[in-house]
This record gives C-alpha cells, structure tokens and sequence, in this order.
C-alpha cells in the first residue's frame, strides 16, 4: 500500500480548509435569507447558499476522484462563533444591516481561504476551479459589501 504523495496532501489539506469555509457560508447564507427583511437580498442569500453547497460538492468530488473517501466536514470554529453571534443579534432584533455585516465578514474569510488554499501546490485543474470559484465569491463579496454601505 503505497502512502499518498505530499502533493496530494497539501492539495487535500487546501480543499478541506476551502470546504469547511464553504459549509460555514452555506449554513450562514441560509441563515440570514431566512431572517433578511430585504425580499430581494432574501433571495440572494439563499441562492448563495446553495452555490456555496454546489462549489463544495465540487471540490468534494474532486477529493474523492484523488482518492480521499472519508470527507466528512463540519466548517470552522470561527464560522460557528459567527453564525451564533448572528443568531443572538437576530433575536435582539439587529435589522438587515447587522446580518450584511455578518455576511460581510463571512465572504472575507472565504476570499481568505481561497488565497491561501491557491498558496500551495495544487494541480493546473483544481486550480482553475478554485480560482473561478474565488473569482465568484469575490462578486460576491462587493455585491453584499455595496449592499451593506448603501444600508449605512
């Protein structure tokens, strides 16, 4: 039995960080579309949401065809904190101002991910998917930092 390269390690250490950001953003879009009042930002989150569950399924698959069968995430200590942070300013009654600066941080930390996840060594057309994927995220993220200036 032969012992996974270092190349695939590192490209299967960058994925799973990327994807444990991804589940956080996914859990947390879901969160705010379900308490925006803004039905249009209502409907961005929850699209967002699911565009971050298919990126993950992505780069899951991705593992997987590498060889890596057991990829059972549950996203990072930090998206938890915020996440539950949210929750409590939802319930205090923070409007939609607050949860777009919660979104706000979340899309940083995923921007974050992604540059540090393409730092490494990965293969040309792992690369390529996290950098489209980064390239969306990134649109995303001026998309909901506008929306949150323009609440100020």
């Amino acid at each position: 039995m032969s012992s996974p390269s270092k190349d695939l390690k590192e490209t299967e250490s960058a994925l799973r960080s990327v994807i444990e950001v991804l589940i956080d953003a996914q859990d947390g879009f879901k969160k705010i579309g379900e308490q925006i009042k803004n039905e249009t930002l209502k409907e961005y989150f929850l699209a967002e949401s699911l565009t971050r569950a298919q990126f993950r399924g992505v780069l899951e698959s991705i593992l997987h065809q590498e060889g890596v069968h057991d990829v059972k995430e549950s996203g990072t200590a930090a998206g938890t904190v915020r996440r539950a942070w949210g929750d409590v300013k939802s319930a205090l009654g923070a409007g939609d101002h607050s949860l777009l600066s919660t979104a706000e941080e979340s899309e940083n930390e995923a921007v974050e991910a992604y540059a540090r996840a393409t730092e490494t060594y990965i293969p040309l057309p792992v690369r390529q998917v996290l950098t489209t994927q980064a390239a969306h995220i990134e649109k995303s993220r001026e998309f909901i930092k506008a929306a949150h200036d323009t609440g100020k």
